[in-house]
C-alpha cells in the first residue's frame, strides 16, 4: 500500500521503497514506513507520513479519464447502503476510485473494464490504495457475463448486493440485474447524460424494482469575504445523474 508524504499544502503518493523527487529534496521512502512517522529528505525538509483515504484516492491515482467525484460516490454509498462484508458487481472501472473507495469500506467488489490499458492502470491503483485483496479488476463486458450467476467463464458466483454502473450499456445490465441481486440489494448508476437516465429508470420500473429514484448531482462551494457570504460563481456544480433501485 502507498503512503501519503505531506508537507503544508503538498501531498505526494509513494509506495515504500521508492523516491520522490522535489524542489524541497530526494528522499527514498523507508520501506517499514507508517502512518504518523515523519521522513527527511536530502535537503532536511520534513515530511508526515499519512494513510490514503477517498479524497486522496481521488487527486493521486492514475488517471484513465475523469474519475467519479468522491460527492458522487458518497450519494452511491448513502443510497445502496453498503458495507464491511457486502459484495458489489461493478462496471464501467475506469480509474477505479469507486471501486477503491468500496474497498476501503471493507465491501468486496468484481469491476469489469473493457479497455485492457485501462483495466490495468485499474489494478495498479487498488494496489497503490492498498485494496487489492479485496478488488478483482476484470478486462471484458459486463454483459457478457451477467448470464453467470452458476461461476461459469470467470462470472459471478453467487448473488451481490449491489451493483454499480457507469456504462453506456447500463440498461442491459439493469434489465438482468434482479436476477443478480440478493434480497434488498440495490442497482445504483451514474450517467452524465438525461436520456440515458431516463432509459435506465424506465427500464429499472419495468424490471420490476420496488422503488426508482433519480437524482441530478449538484452542489456548490460558498465564499466568504469581507463583503459577505454567498455560492461561489466559479465551476461548475453539475456533476451527472444518479439512478437507484431496490428489489424487495
Amino acid at each position: 500500500m502507498s503512503v501519503l508524504l505531506v508537507r503544508d499544502d503538498r501531498a505526494y503518493l509513494r509506495e515504500p521503497g521508492t523516491e520522490l523527487q522535489t524542489d524541497l529534496g530526494v528522499l527514498t521512502v523507508p520501506e517499514d514506513v507508517e502512518p504518523g512517522d515523519t521522513v527527511e529528505s536530502h535537503l532536511g525538509t520534513t515530511f508526515t507520513v499519512r494513510e490514503p483515504r477517498l479524497p486522496d484516492f481521488f487527486e493521486h491515482f492514475e488517471r484513465t479519464g475523469a474519475p467519479m467525484m468522491p460527492r458522487d460516490i458518497g450519494l452511491v454509498i448513502g443510497f445502496t447502503g453498503v458495507g464491511t462484508g457486502d459484495r458489489v458487481l461493478d462496471a464501467g472501472t475506469g480509474t477505479g476510485i469507486l471501486a477503491a473507495a468500496l474497498g476501503r469500506l471493507g465491501v468486496d467488489v468484481v469491476t469489469y473494464e473493457e479497455n485492457p490499458e485501462f483495466a490495468a492502470v485499474a489494478r495498479e491503483n487498488m494496489e497503490r490504495g492498498g485494496v487489492a485483496d479485496r478488488v478483482d479488476v476484470r478486462t471484458g463486458d459486463v454483459t457478457d457475463h451477467v448470464d453467470a450467476v452458476e461461476g461459469d467463464d470467470g462470472g459471478i458466483d453467487e448473488p451481490v448486493d449491489a451493483i454499480t454502473l457507469d456504462t453506456a450499456d447500463a440498461p442491459a445490465v439493469v434489465e438482468r440485474a434482479p436476477e443478480l441481486l440478493a434480497a434488498g440489494g440495490s442497482v445504483a448508476v451514474y450517467s452524465p447524460f438525461v436520456e440515458a437516465t431516463r432509459e435506465v429508470a424506465e427500464t429499472a420500473r419495468d424490471a420490476g424494482f420496488a422503488t426508482v429514484e433519480t437524482i441530478e448531482t449538484i452542489q456548490r462551494r460558498m465564499d466568504f469575504d469581507e463583503r459577505g457570504s454567498r455560492p461561489s460563481t466559479a465551476g461548475v456544480g453539475h456533476t451527472g445523474y444518479l439512478t437507484v433501485g431496490r428489489i424487495e
